[in-house]
């Protein structure tokens, strides 16, 4: 049967632009633009601006020829294709859809009482727009749903969901609701603006990052997420791209609430695929399984581990690889990857990325006390020590205690061969002095001629050796025991220097 023809309007065709790379066109769209050479050319015009076809034009000529000259710096300019968003002349169309008309000319638009400045970010589910609160003046982040999506009642639902869960979490790190507008043609939410970046853009541009930054955001993101799990939310979409990191304050707040629900929401229990970003959903999640808190956990060690080694532990070339990956193998140790990080730490991410629920860390405010302590540790190695759970897994695993021994900073060498010597002074000394007259006649063959007993039963005599050190000396070679013993402590508890030429 012949697919109904449809009318020439752009609807359809936003609808087919809008659609995931390998979908199927539906088939009177196909069949239309089969037959309608206007609307093949209004496909072009919609799909990107002229502007664009010539940046792309010009970006492969650039691949094709080496990169040389002024294509080079067109290629700098551009970027790579994963990092391109919704053709402009598709973000265009949204902002003309949801803004009213400005209210000052250097201004992009209104939104109530907001004069919107400009675009910060655009996605499938809407539009995020740098802004600023007229009645409270203060920038603000508004994040409008898109135009296409404001008429479908699930797509509402869901975003309504977002803003009511981000706006009962409370927390330092996490992003703040002012505001929620839902009943309008175009829902929207307020939020403070946050000058700075990503977690991804930062290590998009820096690679892995060093193990303060690691321990810092981790923990952050930590008590972030427990302030959300104490309001019964799971996030389900923790990841890089919904960390902030804040302009010249050490500071990363959690956002993007778009998938949390509720613990007992009933959606949680049943079988079947829940969203989220593949590469950082844990294994239940990839199973289509109820998750909890520790789902979160999982995320955020997966995070954890990107900070490490500057990419995900779980790659692939499909989506549904990474899920497969996710719930069958384990990542690539990380200390193969970035062998300057502590053997510690590559504990700490296994044990947040273990495939079972019930092995990783309790809840996240377990793990982000454990992230201060690691964090106050490295800061200040000789009067902060390593949890014990950390201590205990470095100290005596085996191979790993060896390793360690050979690794150990050279000042616990120096301290330890004096300290050895003491040791063998203070034990061994007293056991070399001369024996008093009564202990002789003990060692002595009795008069009944047991000369020939065996050594069972008798104690050879002990060679003569001076003992000239007052109770005061000894009291000294003592304390000076203690106080090495509590350096090595100290020292023992330090990252160890990477060895040189020792093997275990």
């Amino acid at each position: 049967m012949r697919p109904r023809d449809i009318a020439c309007s752009d609807e359809p065709l936003f609808e087919l632009l809008r659609q995931d790379d390998h979908a199927e066109a539906p088939a009177e769209i196909a069949h239309h633009l089969d037959t309608c050479e206007r609307c093949r050319s209004r496909m072009e015009v919609l799909a990107a601006e002229p502007a664009d076809w010539e940046r792309a034009r010009a970006t492969l000529s650039a691949a094709a020829t080496g990169f040389p000259g002024e294509s080079r710096a067109m290629f700098d300019r551009v970027g790579t294709w994963k990092t391109w968003k919704l053709p402009t002349s598709s973000v265009d169309s949204m902002v003309r859809q949801v803004l009213l008309e400005p209210s000052h000319p250097e201004m992009l638009g209104r939104i109530g009482r907001y004069d919107v400045e400009r675009v910060i970010g655009a996605g499938g589910m809407g539009i995020v727009f740098k802004a600023f609160d007229t009645e409270l003046n203060r920038p603000v982040a508004i994040k409008v749903l898109a135009p296409n999506l404001a008429g479908n009642g699930s797509a509402r639902q869901r975003f309504a969901r977002e803003a009511r869960a981000a706006a009962a979490v409370v927390h330092e790190h996490v992003v703040a609701i002012h505001n929620v507008e839902t009943g309008g043609p175009a829902p929207f939410l307020v939020m403070p603006y946050v000058a700075g970046e990503s977690l991804q853009q930062r290590i998009d541009r820096e690679g892995p990052l060093g193990l303060k930054e690691i321990l810092r955001i981790s923990m952050q993101t930590a008590a972030g997420l427990a302030a959300a799990h104490a309001q019964g939310l799971v996030h389900r979409d923790v990841k890089p791209s919904n960390i902030l990191l804040e302009d010249g304050v050490d500071r990363a707040l959690l956002t993007d609430f778009g998938l949390a629900q509720a613990n007992d929401d009933a959606s949680l229990t049943h079988t079947g695929f829940h969203p989220g970003t593949p590469q950082y959903m844990s294994p239940e999640q990839a199973r289509g399984d109820a998750v909890d808190a520790r789902s979160d956990l999982f995320s955020l060690g997966s995070v954890m581990y990107a900070m490490a080694a500057g990419r995900p532990p779980f790659r692939a070339e499909t989506s549904l690889a990474v899920l497969r990956r996710i719930t069958d193998t384990e990542p690539r140790p990380i200390r193969e990857i970035n062998p300057e990080l502590p053997d510690w730490l590559g504990k700490v991410i296994s044990h947040l990325l273990a495939k079972s629920p019930g092995r990783r860390f309790s809840s996240a405010a377990e793990l982000a006390a454990t992230l201060e302590q690691c964090l106050a540790h490295v800061q200040h190695p000789t009067s902060s020590r390593l949890p014990e759970t950390c201590r205990t897994a470095t100290k005596f695993s085996g191979k790993g205690l060896l390793r360690a021994l050979q690794e150990r900073k050279t000042a616990v060498l120096a301290i330890a061969v004096p300290l050895a010597a003491a040791v063998a002074f203070a034990f061994l000394g007293p056991r070399t002095r001369p024996l008093d007259p009564s202990d002789r006649a003990l060692n002595q063959p009795s008069a009944r001629g047991n000369s020939d007993r065996n050594d069972e039963t008798s104690t050879p005599s002990s060679p003569s050796i001076d003992w000239n050190h007052s109770a005061a000396e000894i009291q000294s070679f003592a304390d000076d025991l203690a106080r090495d013993a509590k350096r090595i402590e100290q020292l023992w508890d330090e990252e160890p220097l990477p060895s040189q030429g020792v093997r275990p």
